[in-house]
C-alpha cells in the first residue's frame, strides 16, 4: 500500500511539474540578445573575481555553513549573469496582468532574504511571527509606493535599496559594537563618524551576499514592465493599496492593538528580538517608542508626596564648603573586569592595582544600562540619578531629551560652592556633549581639541591613516607628549595628567569638581599601534581571541594609570573623593564572551546572564579614612548618591528619595531590576514593586519632561538656578 501510495505521489508531482512546464511553454517567450549576453558575462565575471577576492570573509567566518555560503556566492553572479542575458515575458495580457499582481505579493520574500541576509540569519531561523510581520511590513512599503506611483517598477526600485541601506548598517554596527542598529542611533551620527575612522573595516560574507541579491531584485525591477490596467482597475488597486497602507499604520502608530497582540520589540534583548524576528521589523517597532509618552497616572501635584515620604532631614545636611573635599569623577570608556562573567586565565593579572584596592575604599559592581556601546546613557544616568528604562527603548537622553536645565550632580555640588569641570579626551561634538554639560550647569568643558590643534586632527581624519600617523604628528607638533597616545585615542595616562594639572591650578577658594570621560579603552580592538604595548594574552583557551586580548591589554594600560592618579593624591593634603567606575562591558568576540558565561550563545541568556553583561567595576576612594565597603549590587542611576552620601555632602530631597530606593531596589536597570534579597525581575513582571517603580517613574518624568510643572525644591538645592549659554525649548 505505501509503495503504491509513492508511486501515485510520484505520478501527480511529475504531472504537476509538466503542467508548469507546458503552462510557461504555451504563454511565454525567453530570448536573449547578443549585447545582454556581453552586458551579462561581463557582471558575471565581475562578481566572481570580488567573490573570489573576498573568499576569507567566507572562510574565516565562525559561521556554520560558511562553505556552503561560499558556494552560493560564487554561484549568484552566475545568476545575475544570465538574468541580465535573458528576457522573459508573458504573452497573453489577462494572464501577464494576474502574473505581476503575484509578483507584488511574492517579492516581499526577495527583500526578506536580502534583509535577513545581512542580518546573519536565514529565513528559517525566524519564528513564524517574526517572517509573517516582516513580509506585510515590506508588502505595505511596496503597497505604498504603487499607490503613490501606479508603477511595480517604482515599487522594486524604490523599496529594495532602502531596505538594503538600512540593513547593511546594521550589519556593521553589529560587526563593530556587537548590538543591532536602532532607529535611535541616527541621533547619534555625529558620533559614530567620529569614530568610524577607528574601525577597520572589510567586505563581510553577508554583505557580499546581500549585494547579490538587491543586484538581482534591481534587475528584476530594470526588467519588469507595470501591466496595463483598465483606469477603473488601476484606480481601485492604488486606492485599495493605499487605504491598506494607511489603516494598518494608524493602527500600530496610534492604537495599542498590534501591542496587545504581540508585536512589538523585544525590549529586553533587542539582539534575541533581531534574530527571532527579522531585521526590518524590529527595526520598524521600535520606531514607535521614540517618542515620550506621559506615564499613566501622571499628576504632577501628587509628585512631591512620592518624595516627602521617603526623605530624611539627616541626611539633608550642610557642610561648610571649607570642610567639602574635592571630588574627581571618571567614566573610564570599556573598563570591565571580564572575569565577572566567568573565569579564564592571562599571562598576567590585567587589573592588579585595582583589585587590591582596599583601604579607604567603597568599591563593586555597577549595573549599567548599556552594552558594547551608548556610553552617554550610562553618564545620563549617573549624573542625573535618572534611570534610562523609563525612556524609550533604544533611545539616548543626551540626543534628544536635555533640551533645557537639568538637575544633576553638577546642579548639586554648584549649590555648596564647588567649581565644575567636564573633560572629554575626545571630539566635543559626540553625543552633543557641548550643549548637554551646559544644561546641565558645568563651568568649563575641556575636549580634544583644546589638547591638539584642529587643523592636526583635521590632517589626521583627511588623510585615512591608522594610529601611527597621528603618533607621528603627535611627535612632530607635540614633542614633549610622547606618551599622549595609546593606538589614536588619548590614553588614561595622560588624561589623568591634565586632570592634575588643572587641579594644580584650580581656583583653591573653591572645592574643586571634574568629571571626565575618558577615550582610551574605545572600540576597534583589532588595531595594533606601535605606542600600543600588546601586553595581555589568554592562556586558558586554544582560540586566539584578537579582540578580548588587543582589549584586556588596554585595561592593564587602565590598570596603572588609575595607580599613578591615587599615588599623586594620597600626597594631597586635601580631603579628596575619586570616584571612578566603567561606562559599558567592551564590544570583543561574542564567542569568547560566550565560552566563559558556558552558553552556546549570547541570545540564549537568562536574566541573570543578561545582567552579568551590564556590570562594570565602581570605585570610591578617599585620601582620608572612610569606611571601607563592598557593594554586590548597585545601579548606575545611584552612583553619584552614593558619592554624595560618602563626601558627607547635602543631598536634594530626590538624592534622598533614590538613596531609600536604593536600600529596596539596588539594581534598577535596562534588563530589568533586583531587590535587596537577590531576587531578579523582568519590567514585564507584574510585582511587589510595581507601584513603586510607577512612582520612580512619574518623579522622573516631572524631573526631564515636566518643564511647566516641574518640582524644582526636589532637584534643586538652595533655589539654585544653572546659567546656560543656551535658549531651552520652553
Amino acid at each position: 500500500m505505501t509503495e503504491i501510495n509513492f508511486n501515485r505521489m510520484s505520478r501527480k508531482i511529475k504531472n504537476f511539474i509538466h503542467s508548469v512546464y507546458e503552462w510557461f511553454r504555451e504563454n511565454t517567450v525567453l530570448k536573449s540578445t547578443k549585447t545582454g549576453f556581453i552586458i551579462g558575462s561581463v557582471f558575471t565575471a565581475v562578481l566572481m573575481i570580488v567573490t573570489i577576492i573576498n573568499r576569507n570573509s567566507f572562510i574565516e567566518t565562525e559561521t556554520t555553513g560558511r562553505w556552503l555560503l561560499l558556494g552560493v556566492a560564487l554561484m549568484m553572479p552566475l545568476i545575475i549573469g544570465l538574468e541580465i542575458a535573458y528576457k522573459f515575458t508573458i504573452t497573453d495580457e489577462h494572464k501577464n496582468n494576474v502574473f505581476h499582481i503575484v509578483m507584488i505579493f511574492l517579492l516581499p520574500i526577495l527583500s526578506i532574504t536580502m534583509t535577513e541576509c545581512l542580518n546573519s540569519i536565514f529565513i528559517y531561523d525566524m519564528t513564524y511571527l517574526g517572517f509573517l510581520a516582516n513580509y506585510i511590513l515590506i508588502l505595505l512599503m511596496y503597497f505604498l509606493v504603487f499607490s503613490l506611483s501606479g508603477s511595480i517598477k517604482l515599487s522594486i526600485l524604490i523599496v529594495n535599496p532602502i531596505l538594503y541601506l538600512f540593513a547593511v548598517s546594521h550589519a556593521y554596527v553589529v560587526y563593530f559594537r556587537g548590538t543591532p542598529f536602532l532607529p535611535m542611533d541616527f541621533s547619534g551620527i555625529t558620533t559614530g563618524l567620529n569614530v568610524v575612522g577607528t574601525y577597520s573595516f572589510k567586505l563581510l560574507y553577508n554583505v557580499i551576499i546581500g549585494t547579490y541579491l538587491l543586484i538581482f531584485i534591481i534587475i528584476l525591477g530594470v526588467k519588469i514592465k507595470t501591466p496595463k490596467f483598465k483606469s477603473v482597475t488601476k484606480i481601485a488597486l492604488r486606492s485599495f493599496m493605499g487605504a491598506f497602507f494607511a489603516i494598518v499604520i494608524s493602527l500600530f502608530y496610534f492604537t495599542s492593538v498590534f501591542a496587545d497582540a504581540g508585536v512589538r520589540p523585544d525590549f529586553w534583548n533587542q539582539s534575541r528580538g533581531y534574530k527571532n524576528y527579522g531585521f526590518a521589523f524590529s527595526f520598524f517597532c521600535n520606531t514607535k517608542y521614540l517618542y515620550m509618552s506621559v506615564p499613566n497616572g501622571y499628576v504632577a501635584d501628587e509628585v512631591g508626596n512620592y518624595v516627602d515620604n521617603t526623605y530624611s532631614e539627616n541626611e539633608h545636611k550642610i557642610v561648610p564648603s571649607e570642610s567639602a573635599p574635592n571630588i574627581i569623577c571618571i567614566m573610564n570608556e570599556s573598563l570591565a573586569d571580564m572575569r565577572i562573567l566567568g573565569e579564564f586565565t592571562t599571562n598576567e593579572d590585567y587589573m592588579p592595582f585595582m583589585h587590591s584596592l582596599s583601604e579607604n575604599t567603597i568599591k563593586g559592581n555597577l549595573y549599567v544600562p548599556v552594552v558594547g556601546a551608548g556610553t552617554s546613557n550610562t553618564e545620563f544616568e549617573f549624573l542625573t540619578g535618572n534611570s534610562v528604562a523609563f525612556l524609550p527603548s533604544g533611545s539616548n537622553a543626551y540626543m534628544l531629551y536635555i533640551k533645557n536645565p537639568m538637575a544633576s550632580l553638577v546642579s548639586t555640588l554648584e549649590a555648596q560652592g564647588y567649581s565644575s569641570l567636564a573633560f572629554h579626551p575626545y571630539y566635543a561634538s559626540g553625543w552633543h556633549r557641548t550643549s548637554v554639560y551646559d544644561f546641565l550647569g558645568f563651568d568649563r568643558f575641556i575636549s580634544l581639541e583644546n589638547l591638539i590643534d584642529p587643523s592636526i586632527l583635521d590632517d589626521y581624519a583627511s588623510s585615512g591613516s591608522g594610529a601611527d600617523y597621528l603618533q607621528a604628528l603627535i611627535d612632530r607638533y607635540y614633542p614633549d607628549r610622547r606618551n599622549m597616545l595609546i593606538r589614536q585615542y588619548v590614553s588614561d595616562s595622560y588624561s589623568y595628567k591634565t586632570i592634575i594639572e588643572d587641579f594644580e591650578n584650580r581656583d583653591t577658594e573653591k572645592p574643586y569638581f571634574v568629571f571626565n570621560v575618558t577615550m582610551q579603552n574605545h572600540g576597534g580592538y583589532t588595531i595594533s599601534a606601535d605606542n600600543f604595548d600588546e601586553c595581555i594574552s589568554i592562556t586558558s583557551s586554544e582560540t586566539y581571541y584578537t579582540k578580548a586580548s588587543k582589549y584586556l591589554s588596554l585595561v592593564k594600560a587602565s590598570d596603572n594609570a588609575f595607580s599613578e592618579l591615587i599615588d599623586y593624591f594620597k600626597g594631597v593634603k586635601e580631603p579628596t573623593l575619586i570616584c571612578m567606575f566603567g561606562d559599558h562591558q567592551p564590544s570583543i568576540e561574542t564567542e569568547f564572551i560566550a565560552s566563559i558565561m558556558g552558553v552556546n550563545s549570547l541570545s540564549s541568556l537568562d536574566i541573570k546572564g543578561e545582567q552579568m553583561r551590564h556590570i562594570t567595576p565602581f570605585y570610591i576612594w578617599a585620601n582620608y579614612d572612610i569606611e571601607e565597603q563592598y557593594i554586590d549590587k548597585l545601579s548606575s542611576n545611584y552612583l553619584s548618591t552614593l558619592l554624595l552620601k560618602t563626601a558627607g555632602l547635602e543631598l536634594t530631597k530626590y538624592n534622598s528619595y533614590l538613596l531609600n530606593l536604593s536600600k529596596t531596589l539596588p539594581v534598577i536597570d535596562t534588563v530589568g531590576y533586583i531587590d535587596s534579597e537577590d531576587n531578579y525581575y523582568r519590567w514585564s513582571d507584574d510585582t511587589q514593586y510595581s507601584e513603586i517603580l510607577s512612582q520612580y517613574e512619574k518623579i522622573q518624568y516631572n524631573n526631564v519632561f515636566d518643564n511647566v510643572n516641574k518640582k524644582t525644591d526636589m532637584f534643586y538645592l538652595n533655589d539654585f538656578v544653572i546659567e546656560t549659554n543656551q535658549n531651552g525649548d520652553e
